[in-house]
């Protein structure tokens, strides 16, 4: 029987006793010499950190191994060498917080492993900004009577400070969108929205202190409340910088990129100062924010579920190239299509290894090979990592029948 022995290293000794399908480990009789001091003192309760007792160079094949292994698992031999980045500590600018109102306080943090809220009073990967504005956001949230029991709470670092966006499950009243607004102008923070704990909920804006902005590759955007960014500012650069190395220098004449997954144009920008864009959306607010700031820029939006409804492969023949850049998830039904088109060059960002297989299999089926791939490790210390993958399809020469 394979049992479950956490924070354990290959290669080590451990006495230990056996609780269902797990090892309670009692002692380290042999220790790994990748073993390492975890730097925070909540490591092993705090749920947003699984790697700290590893060595960071250990921990970078670790994470180059998930990608290796999924893409030779999707059929695939492995290019030359492969590049790699790690976002140093201190450098989160996106965090999505539980919340929960106790007899002690308001406890602000990650969930621990299956279990309640973790108190964040140490965080070394979070932005020192951030974590002090969440230790100057307790006693305000302490105080909010749309707060009961638990929520949530968004941060997103823009350039022009933090964005929060707050769920409970009641809105707040008058006397909660005061206390906010008072929160937001002592602490500078441009704006504060909320939206309902309830899945599905649009957020809707509590108070603008001032005008909200973002740049990406250049072009100022305003990212809606709920916006997706990049989880550091140096995972963001490395992969915009991957995903244009994969791409031709100089693209032919009326070229055209199609980017599924756009978001608020994180690559979308750095893309069209190469050649026209078609990116797709399926976040509303998203793609309007994407439009707005697209300005003279060779870029159209299109707002689309592609979940539901997928360009199809007849649709994405005429295309230079495609870019994709889906959620946890993968690219589902879009990658099929993609697949199918006979396109000749395919990236895809990719922050889970086992959507990655799942999609470059059918990319490998559909006759494409792996030309590079890079690997981004922006969530330090915990088992998430990213990639990006270029895949490329020998032109297929058709033959007309004249009659």
């Amino acid at each position: 029987m394979t049992l479950f022995a956490p924070f354990t290293l290959p290669g080590e000794t451990v006495l230990y006793s056996r609780s269902g399908d797990r090892a309670v480990i009692e002692q380290r009789l042999r220790e790994s010499p990748d073993r390492v001091r975890p730097p925070c003192g909540l490591f092993a309760r705090c749920g947003g950190c699984a790697l700290q007792h590893l060595a960071v160079d250990a921990t970078a094949s670790f994470k180059r191994h998930l990608v290796e292994s999924a893409l030779r698992d999707a059929g695939y031999e492995l290019p030359g060498p492969i590049a790699e980045h790690t976002s140093p500590p201190y450098a989160r600018r996106r965090m999505d917080l539980a919340l929960r109102r106790s007899r002690d306080g308001m406890l602000v943090g990650l969930h621990q492993r299956g279990g309640d809220v973790v108190d964040m009073t140490e965080c070394h990967v979070l932005h020192p900004r951030l974590f002090r504005l969440i230790e100057d956001a307790r006693p305000v949230l302490m105080r909010l009577s749309a707060l009961r029991g638990t929520g949530s709470l968004l941060v997103n670092l823009l350039e022009t400070g933090p964005d929060l966006l707050l769920s409970t499950d009641e809105a707040p009243g008058t006397a909660d969108r005061a206390r906010l607004a008072e929160f937001a102008r002592a602490a500078g923070v441009p704006r504060i929205a909320w939206r309902p704990l309830k899945p599905g909920g649009t957020p809707e804006i509590v108070c603008a202190i001032e005008p909200v902005r973002h740049t990406l590759s250049g072009v100022a955007v305003v990212p809606p409340p709920d916006a997706f960014l990049q989880a550091t500012l140096e995972g963001e650069a490395a992969i915009v910088a991957a995903v244009l190395d994969a791409m031709p220098q100089a693209w032919p004449r009326g070229a055209r990129v199609v980017e599924f997954f756009a978001g608020c144009g994180t690559l979308t920008f750095a893309l069209a100062r190469r050649g026209r864009v078609l990116a797709v959306e399926g976040h509303q607010a998203s793609a309007l924010c994407l439009r707005s700031a697209a300005g003279g820029l060779p870029i159209e939006v299109l707002n689309r579920d592609l979940n539901r409804q997928p360009i199809l492969a007849a649709d994405l023949g005429r295309a230079s190239a495609i870019v994709l850049d889906p959620p946890y998830a993968g690219s589902g039904a879009q990658m099929q299509e993609v697949a199918r088109s006979g396109v000749e060059r395919v990236v895809m960002v990719s922050c889970n290894p086992k959507a990655l297989r799942r999609d470059a299999e059918m990319l490998h089926k559909a006759g494409y090979a792996l030309e590079r791939v890079t690997v981004v490790d922006q969530f330090l210390w915990s088992v998430q990592v990213e990639s990006v993958a270029a895949f490329v399809r020998p032109r297929v020469r058709r033959h007309v029948k004249h009659r």
